[in-house]
């Protein structure tokens, strides 16, 4: 039975070592990111988001140790990339206590804070409540846990949500590991979400209604997917990428000479997209 109080993917987390460097590289790839945000001390980073509807992705930065980052750290040292996703929560408190009863002992809730400039000058906050599955339940090397956003309206900001490359919103999490099918059931078990064996082998978790799912493949399967595109900064085991929904005549346009054409896609390679390979399709 699925989880009452979590719905689909709400982000996905990029891990960066330089955060401004990152946010003008995204820029270059016609994204809209908002302006640098500075998260409560405990937490020890950093983000500029780009906001899509009805998911956003998330630039992280580390900006002071802290035990709380510990685990960000930790993957940093050994590459940049999707470094965990987000659920959204309706309720965390409640949310917790879901997958307590289930065998995971919750991180958290955590509540934390950052300022937000709006379009009008006007200084409010955001304002969240997450819980963390525990950082061992990794299913293909990427931790997950859910977001709760208490002020909604400071980050889902109209003047923020369009984009030069004409990205709309996140189709499909990327995975790679030697065993595809081991990965996606250890997450279906976690969230309890049906997994669905593909005709190439890959293996997809559905995250929740009108949400991006999760697509578990090896890294020959993503080659064979992607045929044009350079992967060898990826990893054989971890996260490979992002499906985006998008106007592709827009994409082409904004990506330039950065963009590959693999079958139906606009690709930037991860070399491009701090670790992370964007695939732009249709909407």
């Amino acid at each position: 039975m699925a989880l009452k109080n979590v719905v689909g993917i709400d982000h996905a987390v990029i891990m960066v070592r330089d955060l401004d460097q990152a946010a003008a590289n995204w820029k270059k790839l016609g994204f809209t990111v908002s302006p640098r945000g500075t998260h409560s001390a405990h937490m020890g980073s950093g983000n500029y988001t780009i906001m899509l509807d009805p998911d956003y992705i998330e630039l992280l930065g580390v900006l002071n140790p802290t035990e709380h980052n510990v685990p960000a750290r930790a993957f940093l040292e050994k590459r940049e990339g999707i470094e965990r996703i987000a659920f959204t929560a309706l309720d965390s408190a409640a949310g917790a206590e879901e997958i307590r009863a289930r065998g995971y002992p919750p991180v958290g809730p955590t509540d934390f804070e950052r300022p937000v400039t709006m379009p009008d000058g006007r200084v409010s906050a955001a304002k969240f409540r997450t819980f963390q599955w525990p950082v061992a339940e990794a299913p293909g090397g990427v931790r997950i846990f859910a977001c709760q956003h208490k002020t909604r309206e400071t980050v889902w900001i109209p003047e923020l949500m369009t984009h030069a490359n004409g990205a709309r919103r996140l189709r499909q999490v990327l995975l790679v590991s030697p065993e595809p099918a081991v990965e996606a059931a250890h997450l279906s078990g976690m969230i309890d979400r049906e997994a669905r064996e593909q005709a190439d082998g890959s293996v997809v978790v559905l995250s929740g209604a009108n949400r991006a799912d999760f697509v578990f493949m090896t890294k020959e399967q993503l080659a064979s997917r992607y045929p044009q595109v350079p992967l060898a900064v990826l990893p054989e085991r971890g996260s490979a990428g992002l499906v985006i929904a998008a106007d592709l005549a827009a994409a082409e346009k904004a990506l330039g000479g950065v963009a590959i054409r693999s079958g139906g896609s606009m690709c930037v390679p991860p070399a491009a997209g701090n670790g992370t390979l964007l695939a732009f399709v249709g909407d």
